[in-house]
This record gives structure tokens, sequence and C-alpha cells, in this order.
């Protein structure tokens, strides 16, 4: 009888990083190593990762890291976690390229452990056997994963929806999942993104369709804004652009590795070698010939479309009679970035569809999916995961209309852990599990105090008091001098400048004049409590106030006198 841990370290309660863990009689297999984009007020945050800290006091127990698809929601934090400890990675062949470009570009050259797997392997380990099975999803080659124990399968579905109408390379394989589930399914860790949809997913020929069809109606060149990861889409683009005989012109470093890649290991069809050109040739074609394929350099491809509006994005840019088809299904965050891009296009000359607008599609699971998976699996334990709390929530409604009682519906937080034991699952203490920031090159070395400090100056600006003094005169040399950025128009604000210069000057003649008790530190807060309490009595807003406060070094002269 197996002794059976499973806790999240990411995923849960939140759009993306999704990291999970299985424990297995003391053996760790981590279900994905995904990142997330951080909310706009964590300011110069580039992304952020799991905490990594149970797995390095674990590394020995670890068997491996598994990936279901190449998306950075579930492959980004791969090369950091690689930096502080080495394990095998397992994944198909176009994530396991795709995760080695991204050790490559962060760094990490010398980890060779990757395995490639397809949904037919079955890797042994001392008590569980991995296996893994097709799942329809935006790129090709996603997998889900299932760990068979002596207690049932743990199944993980990754990102997943079910389409009949999808190619081969996208098809769900539902003989392999009525395998696992006849063997019995003790739990079932299943994405909840789309948990909340009021809409199914359109099969993806119709999309195909609805695509070709704006593009004839289109008299000049046309643009398709994509995330440069949905390789479903692009293959779209591409079957659209060889039926009207249009040529692609891509543009993004994004979706330019993303094809050089899905190219190179057959996970894309082109069907004429001439389809694809270089955009410095964009000139030498028809507007009726141009089809420009944009996904932006971060995979994110509205701030590259308002460039373009502006003039600000190289020689590319959007002109009288250009048609934007966006293929990105935006979230709720970003309804108000989506309205001004689409501004932007109006003013300079083109104008945009919506192609999901009406259509309704997305790679994720709606509820009818959600529930006919639990019901395909018939799992003991539902586990909803992939999503914020709100879609969790709404998928553990679905579950237990599915037929899993409520008390067998787990909705866990992060580093929540959960064990099954004689026949039972229940809740047990937590892991560390807190958000590890990235910004730039360093990793986790900012925190709330820096950020704290960011958004203060990014709302209300800084405030410095520069002032010099001599210890040993008890007098002040120079200053106090006022430099202030963000916060007022210092040409227009002469009477704060000198009340503020006035309030400083008494603050530190008070600490001179009391040398007994002179104290820098001392001195440094009074200045910036005081002046801060002035600052927002005056102006109804708090600057960061910086005091810098120097001592001035006397020598005594030399004299020189000349002998008579």
């Amino acid at each position: 009888m197996s002794d059976i841990k499973i806790l999240s370290l990411g995923g849960v309660r939140e759009d993306g990083k999704n990291m999970y863990v299985v424990e297995v009689n003391q053996s760790l297999y981590i279900l994905d190593c995904g990142l997330i984009y951080p909310p706009d007020d964590m300011l110069g945050i580039d992304f952020m990762i799991p905490d990594f800290t149970y797995l390095i006091e674990h590394q020995d127990q670890i068997a491996g890291i598994f990936l279901t698809h190449e998306h950075a929601d579930a492959i980004g934090a791969v090369p950091y976690l690689l930096r502080e400890i080495s394990v095998p990675v397992f994944g198909t062949e176009l994530t396991i390229n795709l995760v080695k470009q991204e050790c490559r570009k962060r760094g990490v050259r010398q980890f060779k452990d990757f395995y490639v797997i397809t949904e037919d392997n079955e890797i042994e380990f001392d008590d569980v056997t991995v296996k893994f099975f097709k799942t329809t999803h935006t790129v090709p080659d996603s997998i889900g994963i299932s760990l068979v124990t002596d207690e049932g399968s743990i199944v993980y579905t990754g990102d997943f929806k079910f389409d009949m109408t999808v190619s081969d390379a996208y098809q769900t394989d539902f003989q392999k999942l009525n395998e696992i589930a006849s063997d019995g399914v003790l739990a079932l860790l299943s994405e909840s993104k789309q948990a909340t949809s009021y809409f199914e997913n359109e099969p993806e020929n119709q999309v195909e369709q609805a695509l070709i069809g704006e593009i004839r109606k289109a008299e000049g060149r046309v643009i398709l804004a994509s995330v440069g990861s949905n390789i479903l889409r692009i293959q779209q683009a591409i079957n659209a652009a060889y039926a009207l005989k249009r040529h692609i012109f891509a543009s993004g470093s994004d979706v330019e590795n993303m094809i050089d890649a899905a190219i190179r290991y057959n996970k894309l069809t082109i069907p004429s070698k001439d389809l694809f050109k270089p955009l410095d040739e964009l000139n030498q074609y028809e507007d009726s010939e141009v089809i420009i394929l944009e996904t932006g350099d971060t995979g994110e491809p509205l701030s590259a479309l308002r460039k373009m509006s502006t003039g600000q994005y190289g020689d590319l840019r959007i002109q009288q009679g250009d048609l934007i088809i966006l293929l990105t299904t935006p979230n709720a965050g970003m309804e108000t970035e989506v309205a001004r891009t689409k501004d932007d296009v109006y003013r300079a000359g083109g104008h945009t569809i919506d192609l999901f607008g009406s259509l309704h599609t997305s790679g994720h699971a709606t509820p009818k999916d959600l529930q006919m998976m639990i019901r395909m699996m018939q799992p003991e334990y539902v586990f909803p995961v992939s999503g914020e709390f709100r879609q969790m929530h709404a998928h553990s409604q679905l579950a237990e209309a599915a037929g899993i009682p409520s008390d067998h519906i787990y909705l866990l937080d992060r580093g929540d852990v959960v064990q099954y034991k004689d026949h039972n699952m229940s809740l047990l203490s937590s892991v560390p599990a807190t958000n590890t920031l990235i910004d730039g090159s360093g990793v986790g070395d900012i925190g709330n105090v820096v950020l704290k400090d960011r958004r203060i100056l990014s709302e209300d600006g800084i405030f410095v008091v520069i002032v010099t003094i001599s210890r040993s005169e008890g007098k002040i040399l120079a200053g106090p001098e006022i430099i202030s950025r963000g916060f007022i128009f210092m040409k227009q604000s002469d009477d704060i400048i000198a009340e503020s210069q006035s309030l400083v000057r008494k603050i530190v003649e008070n600490q001179l004049n009391d040398q007994k008790h002179f104290d820098w530190t001392k001195l440094k807060n009074a200045i910036r409590d005081d002046l801060s309490r002035y600052l927002y009595k005056e102006t109804q807003r708090r600057p960061m106030v910086l005091p810098v406060i120097e001592e001035a070094s006397h020598r005594r002269k030399k004299h020189n006198f000349m002998k008579g």
C-alpha cells in the first residue's frame, strides 16, 4: 500500500505558473514547471516562478520533471529550477526543443539530462509507472500525464479541450483515456481556465473557414495578430494564405523561433516553399498579396500593433486600408489595452476584426469538456487546478454535478499538501510556496520593500534633500538643496521649496546644537518624517523623501616658513 501526497507549488488560484508535485513512497514526480506574468502594479518585474525551497530540500527524492506542453505557463521556470538541482526532464519532441532554447537563453548550458518521449512511452520507476496521453490544445505534442500507483492512477490533464475537427497532430487519444480509466483513477488534476465560460468552443475547422472568409473580403494588406506560441493559429494562417494565394511575412522574434522549431520537427505543414517571404521584400508585392503575421517580441501582439500604428516599429507600419484580424482571445484584464490598440489602428487608417468576438473559442476546456473528462475518468477525487479561484470553484461545482461528492473535491492553495493514506484523503500542513520574482538577471532578490519603493516613485515621485555639515564647527556649510523628480514642478513651487529648506535647516541645527546626543540615523529619520508630513499637508501626496547628509572633512593647512 503506497503513501501518496499531492501538493501544488503554483498554478492554483492564479492564471499560470503551473507546478504540481506527486509524492509516492518518498519519490517526487514534478508535473510542469511554469511561470506567470505579473500584474501591472509589480513594477519592473518580468515574471514570477514557483518557490523551489521544498524541491531543493528533497532533491535526492525527485524522479523527474514531466512536461505537458511548450507554453510558458508549463515550461518557463524549468531553467531556473535546473540552476538549483539536476534532475531528468521528460517531454515531447517540440516541448524539449523549446525548453533547451529557454535554458540556453537563461545561461543553463551544461545540463544534458533531457528525454524525448511520445504518448506511447511508459516509464517505470520503483512504485510508479508514468504513462502519457495525447490531448488537444493550441500546440501539437500536447500531452496529459498519468502516474500509475497500486492505489490507482493520478491523472494530470495539462491544458486540453475536446474537438473532433482538428487534424491528427492535435487529436485527443480517447482510447488511451479509456484504458487509463478502466484501470482505476484515484485522483484527477484537471485544468480550470474556462470553467466559468458561458459558451462552448467552436470547432477549429469553422474557425479556419471564418478566417479565410474574412481575408477573402479584404482588398488590401491583412495583418494577423496572434500570440507566438499558438501554433494551431499559425497553421490556420498558413492554410488561409495558401488558399487565397497570399504570401506570409512573419514579424516578431517569437513567431520566427516557433515556426523554425515547428518546421524542423514537422509540427507545421507548409504547402508551398514560396509561401513565406522575408520582411525586407514586403514592398515588392501588391497589398492584395500580403499577409503579415505579427506576434510581438514577447508573444503579445497588442503592443506591437500600437507601435505599428504610431510609426515606432521600424519600417513596418499600419497604412490606409489595412485589415487587422485579432487571433488572440484577450483575458478580462486586457480589455482596456485592446480598446486602445483598436483606436490607434483606426487613427492610422486601418480597421480591426476580432475573429473570436462571435466565434467564442479557446484552447481550454469548457464546462462541458470538464464534465466529459470527469465522466470518462470516473476519479475518486477531483482537484481543480490551473486557474484563478473563481474558475476552480466553478470547476468544483461542475464536478459535484457530475457525481463527485463535495468532500472528494479539493480546492488547493499554493503549498497545500494532501495525503492519501489508509484509503482516505486528508489535508495536511503546507510547504513554502511564495512567488519568486524575476527582474532581469535577478532571481528572488526583489522583495516587498523594493516593490513598495517602486510604486511610490511611480505614483508620487522623489524629493531629495542634500545638506553638508561640519560637526566640529557645529554648523551647516551648504544647503539644504532640494532636488525633486515626478513630484512637483520646481519653478512653480517656490513657497514649498523655501519652507522645506527652512524646516530641514531647523532640524539639522537642533541636532548640531546637541553634540552629546548627535545620531546620524535619528537626524535622517527626523528629516524624512517631518518633511513627509509637511509635503502631504501641502500637496496630499507622499513622495519618497531621501535625505543626503554629508560631513565635510577639514584638514589643517600646512604652512611653510622661509628662514631669513
